[in-house]
């Protein structure tokens, strides 16, 4: 290995989508002697990079325990399979173990008095996180942000208060092809209101032809439809194609037009840069069992811009509504805690915000400018080795289609590629050898 190439290089990467990305990793690949294709320039950068200890933090299945894994095809069933499929369910982190069994031993040993004690004490474990989330969305203070629920329910509770129809303005404004929920939510949303899918929901649709959403095409819907729409919900990153939407502009555009905005960032966070307080959303959604690796199921979030938090909207209102300092003197009447603490409904899972922690603290300790910088480098190092291998010996025509955006700063981690025929052997032989990948099916359209 060339001794000027270490660590210190790599970490001064910068997640700068204007460099050219392939040139980089070609200078480096003849410093290291080898070809930017082999396993040999991969094997040098996994040495040069100072986030490579990060990965022994979380817990790889093995080939030998995957139920999809032909094992005559494996030569060491122990080994770690090959996990691309964070962008579905996160790996789980090793310290998670410690932290369930430290809650567990907490109401054990200590029965009603759990509540108050302990690291995760039950009453108010969620507070634990907020620091974390801030920095994660962008929030301007603590305020904004609060874990609670799941994902749907909390995008029903968010839509209880914004989504407000009137006579003539009363639309909500989804993506095509969104997550089937999100579309869920939102269309019993309108028909609590007495709306039905047909008279209430308008849906971005891509140009023929197209699979990405054009930001110009977005904006120009949101001018012509903009005064009969209450709401635009949108997803912050596309999941099935990791589209990254440019939510600055778009929620700048909807409110021009009176609209409130607000953004589902189940596959941003973590994932994406956000500064979701600086570009004026007006209340944002996650689920943290993705890039923040909490676990199947585990708690969701909310952000609400502070400028609504004297607005006095209706909701739908629990015990932990309530301020902590009055909680348990039990009036009759709410007396309201601060800004999306006003959200909550019930006592905090400590289980699920242990599980939440333990992800959250990798994060800290990685730190998001050098994952976006590590990211960048690997999506760009992944799109450009799928490029190459996509190409025929005779040069032909490419088999598949990267359909995720090629410019860096309209995607995070993910890369969806298509195939002109059923992806479901490609997905199955993947699977044999220990490589998880997460397939998606929709009309028309195979995609991983």
């Amino acid at each position: 290995m060339n001794k000027s190439h270490n660590s210190d290089t790599v970490n001064g990467i910068q997640h700068d989508q204007d460099i050219d990305l392939t040139n980089s990793l070609r200078k480096w690949a003849d410093s290291f002697g080898v070809t930017l294709e082999s396993s040999e320039f991969a094997a040098q950068m996994d040495l040069a990079d100072p986030l490579r200890e990060i990965r022994s933090n979380f817990t790889f299945p093995t080939m030998k325990d995957l139920p999809c894994v032909d094992l005559s095809l494996i030569e060491k069933p122990d080994e770690e399979c090959i996990y691309l499929c964070g962008n579905s369910l996160g790996l789980k982190p090793k310290r998670a173990d410690a932290y369930q069994q430290e809650v567990l031993n907490c109401w054990a040993k200590l029965g009603v008095f759990t509540h108050f004690t302990g690291r995760f004490p039950a009453a108010k474990c969620d507070l634990l996180v907020k620091d974390s989330l801030v920095k994660l969305v962008g929030a301007e203070n603590t305020d904004e942000v609060v874990c609670m629920n799941g994902l749907t329910v909390n995008i029903h509770l968010l839509l209880i208060s914004f989504y407000r129809p009137t006579a003539t303005r009363y639309k909500i404004m989804i993506e095509g092809h969104a997550f089937p929920s999100d579309r869920y939510a939102v269309v019993s949303q309108l028909n609590l209101h007495g709306y039905t899918e047909e008279d209430g929901l308008i849906i971005l649709q891509t140009r023929p032809g197209e699979h990405i959403l054009r930001t110009e095409d977005i904006l120009a819907s949101i001018e012509k439809h903009g005064e009969h729409v209450a709401v635009i919900f949108l997803s912050g990153v596309h999941y099935y194609t990791g589209q990254k939407f440019d939510i600055e502009t778009i929620t700048k555009s909807g409110q021009a037009q009176g609209c409130l905005v607000g953004w589902d960032l189940a596959h941003a966070v973590g994932n994406v840069e956000l500064k979701i307080h600086d570009w004026n959303v007006d209340f944002a959604c996650w689920c943290t069992y993705k890039y923040l690796n909490s676990g199947a199921g585990g708690i969701a979030g909310v952000f609400i811009h502070q400028k609504h938090h004297h607005d006095n909207r209706p909701k739908f209102c629990g015990w932990w509504s309530n301020r902590e300092d009055t909680r348990f003197e039990m009036q009759h009447s709410v007396d309201a805690a601060a800004g999306a603490d006003s959200y909550r409904l019930c006592n905090p899972p400590p289980a699920l915000v242990a599980l939440h922690i333990a992800g959250l603290e990798i994060f800290e300790e990685a730190g998001m400018d050098r994952l976006l910088a590590k990211q960048y480098l690997l999506t760009g190092y992944l799109e450009h080795l799928m490029d190459h291998l996509a190409l025929s010996d005779a040069g032909e025509d490419k088999f598949v289609e990267i359909i995720t955006p090629r410019d860096p700063r309209q995607r995070g981690t993910q890369l969806s590629v298509m195939f002109p025929f059923s992806v479901k052997d490609i997905h199955e032989r993947l699977e044999k050898r220990g490589v998880v990948v997460h397939r998606k099916i929709l009309i028309r359209s195979n995609f991983i």
